[in-house]
Parts: structure tokens; sequence; C-alpha cells
């Protein structure tokens, strides 16, 4: 006899749900769908239900663990650019979840003549690399360990001079939605949205391999969670991340008419 479909859901971690239809995955002995090995995609409906006692301060995720203070650089293979990112001590409240800030800086390091360019807005005194963008990004940890991500304030830059704010979002306004940066257990296989503003924002990421081995200017790593992330509004753009326990992302290698690296080169503490 044919089956009957009813409405399901899909659990993302301490008690938080997408709606999904149940004929799209089996279900688990509790009769809702679990996200442990069921993907999202991009056919089904979005309308994560976010409930701020479900976000109280726990154990970091080993694979992108925001812990307040650290600071990481990062530097692309040909030298030309510098990523410093910061998890700071800043307070901001989204959706009543208390997020956690994260300021992420891009330098351009090197122009075309392989000279650092010499405009005078540097993160340091005697630091003359341009400023070419400048993101606020809010994440927040909830109960079950999974990282969602609510929005960030993008400012791009030419020599020092603010010239755009394209990519900017934020979970609850306009309709954006937020989505899932990191999970709690990840599935090879496994696909997720990362974030949601129709025609701003929506970028997805599979989980490619659990086991990876990387090596970074920094130091070298093994079982590392590594994706594959996309968008719908870049066709045939893909980035693969590399997440090492207890360090959180260590490269990125995007492949968009070749490829191309950013790596770790430091972390402090």
């Amino acid at each position: 006899m044919p089956s009957t479909c009813k409405a399901g859901r899909i659990v993302l971690g301490a008690g938080l749900f997408l709606g999904l239809s149940a004929c799209d995955a089996p279900l688990n002995t509790q009769g809702t769908i679990s996200q442990a090995v069921t993907p999202l995609t991009p056919n089904q409906p979005y309308a994560p239900q976010i409930v701020p006692a479900n976000f109280v301060p726990g154990a970091p995720n080993p694979f992108f663990p925001l812990q307040q203070g650290t600071v990481y650089r990062y530097r692309s293979e040909d030298g030309a650019e510098l990523n410093e990112v910061a998890v700071t001590s800043a307070a901001k409240t989204i959706l009543g979840v208390a997020v956690i800030v994260v300021h992420d800086r891009v330098y351009l390091d090197e122009n075309e003549n392989g000279v650092a360019d010499g405009a005078s807005c540097g993160p340091d005194p005697g630091f003359t690399a341009e400023l070419i963008e400048a993101t606020f990004d809010w994440y927040a940890p909830d109960n079950a360990g999974a990282v969602w991500y609510f929005g960030e304030d993008s400012k791009e830059y030419d020599h020092c001079t603010l010239v755009g704010t394209t990519g900017s979002w934020e979970a609850g306004v306009n309709g954006a939605q937020p989505g899932i940066i990191m999970l709690a257990h990840p599935v090879i296989g496994q696909t997720y949205r990362q974030e949601f503003l129709a025609g701003v924002a929506e970028d997805w990421a599979k989980i490619v391999s659990l086991k990876q081995a990387v090596s970074v200017p920094f130091d070298d790593f093994e079982g590392c969670v590594e994706t594959m992330e996309w968008t719908p509004l870049e066709p045939g753009h893909r980035a693969h991340k590399y997440y090492c326990a207890g360090v959180g992302l260590v490269l990125e290698v995007t492949a968009s008419g070749g490829n191309e690296r950013n790596e770790l080169i430091g972390k402090t503490p």
C-alpha cells in the first residue's frame, strides 16, 4: 500500500527544529527526524525556531571553539592577503540569544608588484598593509554543541575608505534566518544551511571528511573535519574548509578558476 506522509521536524539540537516532510527521511525511535542522520536539502522549507534557553554557555565545540581573546592570523598562499580573526568580549543579543562577536579583518598585504601597499590602515603601528574588509560575525553554540551563525556586519574598503556593505545580514531582520556553522556531531555526506537571507546570504555546507590530515605553516594536524561550501548566488564557486579539534579553522581552499589556499599562520594564545 502507498505510504502516508505527515509533517515532521528535523532536530538540530537543544530543542531547535526545522520544518520537514516526514517523506524526506526515516524516523528515529523518538518519532522525530534526527539531524544526526538526515541531511537538509535546498528543496525543504527552512524556518528554525530559536529558543534562547537552549543557548546557555556550555562546553565549546572542539572544531569551532570561540574562546574569548583568541586571535587567528591567516595568509593567502600567494602572500597577497592577510586575515586577522579575533574572538572579542563584545556583547550583542540577537533573537534573545547572547551571541559571541568575532572581528574579522582582511588586509591587502602586497599589491601586484609584490610590495606592501603603504596605506595607513594596518592593525598595528608600522604595519602598512591596506584594510580591504572588516566584519563582525555573530555566533552562538547551543546546548547540544552545534555552533549557530546569526549574521554579520560586513564593510568593504578601498584605500581605507568605506565603499560597501555587501553581504551584511542579521537573523530576525528582513526575513533573515540563522544557520549552523559547525554541527555538534558531523556526519559524512550531511548538508546544512549556514545562513539565509534571500539574495544576500545563502551559504550551504556539506561534510566531506572527518579524518583529514592538514599541514599549514602554523602546525600539522590529524583527524580534521573537511566541509565543502557553496552558494547559489555564485554558481561554480566552491570552498573546502578544514576544522581541527582544539583550534578551529586552519585552512580554506577555494576552487573557482583555480585552487587558492588561505592558511593559518599564527594563533594566540
